[in-house]
């Protein structure tokens, strides 16, 4: 079986799964990425990627270890989740980046 649909979800301030969802298609491959304000609405945002028949959902660094498992509960099994992660060479960026 071939990769042919890929749910990725991101989080950022003010973002929403109903207004920010994004498709991008090829003859043979989708990626649906959306938006999520915050990772607590990572689950939901799961399942309905799993409505949609995706195969593999990718989650941005901002959910971090916590975040992640809630999906993975949420998913049950049915698909793989991934996070996306940082190096430590990337450690001093990422605390600029954030720092308030």
């Amino acid at each position: 079986m071939a990769l042919t649909r890929f749910g990725f979800i991101v989080t950022g301030k003010g973002l929403s799964p109903v207004v920010n969802r994004q498709v991008m298609r090829s003859s043979a491959f989708e990626m649906i990425v959306v938006g999520i304000s915050a990772p607590e609405d990572g689950p939901e945002a799961a399942r309905a990627l799993l409505k949609d028949g995706v195969q593999l959902i990718e989650l941005c660094g901002g959910f971090g270890p916590k975040g992640a498992h809630a999906v993975l509960e949420a998913v049950a099994g049915a698909v793989p989740v991934g996070s996306v992660g940082y190096g430590p060479e990337s450690i001093d960026a990422l605390y600029r980046l954030f720092a308030t």
